[in-house]
């Protein structure tokens, strides 16, 4: 298989990482030339989550358009990102198949207005931290979960197919239930991690940080039945304690003053709940202090 992955940065790096060394040809589409002259001359480098270094080539260009037509394309950009690259993927053969690993919902609809006829969406677990522009840690293992929304099951089945213990791949049946419940995660454990500036696992050991889990939680119960049975509290302890050492992607943006996925992720959820008539009180603070330490510009 020929894939290209589009985003270079953490999540980026690490699933090219594990696709190359099943014996894919991957292809990382970078933004900035620097990054593609660094990955094309050290190749990528991966720490694995037990210290050792596993190196890989990929090559790496910063233009897509210039590629042979990919078996698939993985798009592992931001939100905000995401929106640039709207024009470009419409340009693409419309059978191309693409896969989607952003958090959120908001790229839900969007992306199914693009003309391609094989689009899946991705939801990962795992951890993943940049060291430099050409070296990525694994920092947790977990889950990719795959959903096709639209089009063949072929290319995607495939990747099924690339089994390695420390990147399980799996296929589950419904691409917004599944964004969706991540997104539920998400809102529980990143913005209280960015506002207390605290790794994932003392959001369990810390009692003040545990009860105010607990009490957003609460708020998501009441706004969306059903949680409970998809997504019991043990699980959500059990994701914290999984990844205790882990820096989320909303601290890490707010450790290097970059704007987070506030808006798509937990903002989505407050839209969903608002229609139902549910405020969520405790995460909309959360949300709105976010919301304030980013427009102050405030660094760690």
């Amino acid at each position: 298989m020929n894939i290209a992955v589009i985003g270079a940065g953490a999540v980026g790096q690490l699933t090219a990482s594990f696709l190359a060394e099943s014996g894919v040809s991957v292809t990382l589409v970078a933004r900035r030339l620097g990054q593609v002259k660094e990955l094309n001359a050290k190749n990528l480098t991966r720490v694995n989550v037990d210290g050792t270094k596993t190196v890989q080539k990929v090559a790496s260009t910063t233009k897509l358009e210039e590629l042979p037509q990919q078996d698939l394309i993985v798009i592992a950009v931001k939100y905000v990102q995401l929106q640039e690259l709207y024009e470009q993927l419409s340009s693409l053969s419309s059978t191309v198949p693409l896969l989607f690993m952003q958090n959120g919902l908001a790229h839900f609809e969007e992306a199914l207005r693009l003309p391609q006829k094989n689009i899946a969406f991705c939801s990962v677990s795992f951890g993943a931290q940049m060291i430099d522009q050409s070296t990525v840690q694994h920092r947790g293992i977990g889950p990719c979960k795959i959903a096709i929304e639209r089009g063949d099951s072929d290319v995607f089945n495939k990747l099924l197919q690339l089994r390695n213990s420390l990147y399980p791949i799996e296929l589950v049946a419904n691409a917004e239930q599944m964004l969706f419940e991540k997104a539920v995660f998400n809102c529980l454990i990143n913005p209280l991690t960015a506002i207390l500036q605290v790794k994932n696992g003392e959001l369990v050991t810390n009692k003040q940080a545990f009860l105010l889990m607990q009490t957003i939680y609460q708020e998501l119960t009441d706004a969306f039945k059903g949680i409970e049975q998809t997504i019991p509290f043990f699980k959500v302890i059990n994701l914290c304690e999984k990844t205790a050492s882990n820096t989320s992607s909303m601290l890490a943006d707010r450790m290097q003053g970059r704007k987070s996925e506030i808006d798509t992720i937990v903002g989505v959820i407050l839209e969903k709940a608002l229609a139902s008539g549910h405020n969520l009180p405790t995460l909309r603070t959360l949300y709105h202090q976010v919301l304030a330490i980013e427009e102050s510009g405030e660094r760690r």
